[in-house]
């Protein structure tokens, strides 16, 4: 292990555990797991037990102990949205820098509160939405960098992913009480927050919200929206967990000059003048029954990432306040579905 390795606590180990997990172990040397925090002392060794790769750690008996560890760097916090503002405002107090999966809270209002808390202790937050580290994301901002492709004219924004019954099962998921939400909250803002990166913020939408009779839950499995973006081009969204088996999530962005198509690791470039060419091959996102089939690289260069910008002081990939758009779009979305209105989204400064 490395001298200069970053010591983290995990809290939280649910679903998304083992890709945490997965993750740290790849970052041998950079990232050490110091320790974790579950629902109980008995979870805690259960998971350390499942993974034995990441070395000694001890198991954690309150947020107030991790709080205290004056040997850690940071944290990151894997909790579900409701179980956030105590995490971290404890932390915060004690000047621990948090890395969050997302969403950042359920709510944009309560999404603000957590940003507040950590920018008013000074304390770094970072959120998890690792699809912004993709190969083809960093290609294509690289390219949009170089080329000048002209105006942006038409977003499509589609995620046809599938969840059973038993997905929604369990206590409180697809609830406003614990997520949030339903897919847009828990599945779609990663593609959606994506999305947003090349095309800055939505101005208008008007929206269809619903849960299909393919699922028992509180909040949306369906969501078909016509967008418009501050910047003139018009849009739609597509987000489902209705759509058996499952495919592959994309984001089209139509230029004057170009069309783009972009999947988590494939870029397709059609030009207007007939050229075309394919940059990276598509990989697993979870789309379909299995919600955790997808590699942990992603989250490894989310957490490699913010590591590093404890020590040269940069912005996060993903920063709190960078998520917020997200937020703002996903609550306009949700209002527009429920009154059957055009709806205006807040602009908040990302």
């Amino acid at each position: 292990m490395s001298a200069g390795a970053k010591s983290v606590a995990l809290i939280g180990f649910g679903m998304v555990g083992p890709t945490y997990a997965a993750a740290l172990e790849a970052l041998d040397g950079r990232v050490r797991l110091a320790g974790v925090l579950g629902r109980s002392p008995a979870s805690g060794e259960a998971f350390l037990g499942k993974h034995a790769g990441l070395g000694a750690a001890r198991v954690y008996g309150s947020v107030q102990e991790i709080a205290a560890d004056s040997s850690l760097d940071f944290a990151i916090v894997t909790t579900p949205p409701d179980a956030r503002v105590e995490i971290v405002a404890a932390l915060a107090e004690a000047g621990k820098p948090i890395l969050m999966e997302k969403p950042v809270e359920r709510s944009l209002a309560a999404a603000k509160e957590i940003c507040a808390i950590c920018a008013d202790a000074g304390v770094p937050l970072g959120i998890v939405l690792q699809h912004r580290a993709s190969p083809a994301a960093r290609a294509l901002r690289t390219r949009l960098s170089e080329d000048d492709l002209g105006a942006l004219q038409a977003v499509e924004i589609r995620v046809p992913w599938w969840r059973d019954q038993e997905y929604y099962d369990a206590p409180g998921r697809g609830s406003y009480a614990r997520d949030g939400g339903g897919v847009m909250i828990t599945q779609a803002i990663h593609v959606m927050d994506l999305a947003l990166q090349f095309t800055g913020p939505v101005a208008e939408v008007t929206a269809l919200c619903v849960t299909t009779g393919l699922h028992r839950m509180e909040a949306e499995d369906f969501v078909s929206a016509g967008l418009r973006f501050a910047c003139g081009a018009v849009g739609t969204l597509l987000a489902s967990t209705a759509s058996r088996p499952g495919r592959a999530e994309e984001i089209a962005l139509h230029y004057d000059a170009a069309s783009i198509r972009l999947q988590r690791g494939l870029l397709q470039f059609d030009g207007a003048d007939g050229s075309s060419e394919v940059i990276g091959a598509a990989a697993a996102a979870g789309s379909g029954a299995d919600p955790m089939a997808f590699a942990a690289d992603l989250h490894r260069a989310v957490i490699a990432d913010f590591a590093a910008c404890l020590d040269s002081g940069a912005e996060p990939l993903a920063s709190g306040r960078s998520a917020l758009p997200v937020h703002a779009l996903i609550e306009a979305v949700e209002r527009s579905g429920r009154s059957g209105a055009r709806v205006s989204v807040e602009a908040v400064d990302g």
